[in-house]
């Protein structure tokens, strides 16, 4: 298989996928539009089983008048026989034969008819039932499909609270971080400034004379030398 073919292949294939997962997520609708096809069908077929049966009715009625005629011409033909008139007794004889012949013509196409009404209320009882059972099964299955979805609405909606929940958290974390973070540097920053600020409470209180500057090493070490200088 050369290169075309097989990239032939694949966008048949591909074609193939996406018609399947149209059918897929159509699923419940194209079974509500088969049932309505169905149930077209259906009454189409309750219509020809009624016209089966009117031309079955019908038949009937035309065999029972022929019949009736049948018996009227074989009173007339008696009669012409008991006058010995042999020739419209024979006229009559014919006359019966052929109602008889239409009798047995319409008695077929009763019979013929009365077969294919049977059948078809046989199929469309069948058809009934098929049709009633889909539309209890899809009525099942609309409701386990809602429930799933109502279950798949609630599960997204708990990842994500959860996930809102730890974004949260950790946000709260920083916040408090950064407000301990700036609490300590208040706090240094405070420190820092009570220090410098004893500092210079100490040197003006040297300055005035008030206090006693504290003596440096180099102080301490002049006053030795002096005293060994002296002695």
């Amino acid at each position: 298989m050369n290169v075309w073919a097989k990239m032939i292949t694949a966008l048949r294939g591909g074609a193939n996928e996406a018609g399947e997962a149209i059918v897929d997520s159509q699923a419940l609708r194209i079974l509500d539009q088969e049932i309505r096809d169905s149930s077209d069908e259906l009454r189409q077929s309750k219509d020809s089983l009624a016209a089966i049966i009117a031309r079955q009715k019908l038949s009937e009625e035309k065999s029972a008048n022929v019949r009736t005629k049948i018996a009227d011409n074989e009173g007339y033909a008696l009669k012409a026989l008991d006058k010995d008139d042999m020739d419209l007794a024979h006229e009559v004889a014919a006359k019966i034969a052929n109602l008889e012949n239409q009798v047995k013509t319409e008695e077929e196409a009763g019979a013929g008819y009365a077969t294919s009404a049977e059948q078809l209320r046989s199929a469309i009882k069948a058809a009934e039932r098929d049709i009633q059972r889909m539309k209890q099964q899809i009525d099942t299955v609309k409701a386990t499909d809602n429930v799933q979805r109502a279950q798949a609405a609630v599960s997204e909606r708990h990842s994500g609270s959860n996930t809102k929940l730890r974004t949260a958290m950790d946000s709260l974390d920083r916040i408090k971080e950064r407000q301990a973070l700036r609490s300590a540097e208040m706090n240094a920053a405070r420190e820092l400034a009570d220090e410098t600020d004893d500092k210079s409470l100490d040197s003006r209180l040297e300055d005035a004379g008030i206090k006693v500057k504290s003596k440096s090493a180099e102080e301490v070490l002049e006053r030795l030398k002096n005293r060994q200088s002296k002695a």
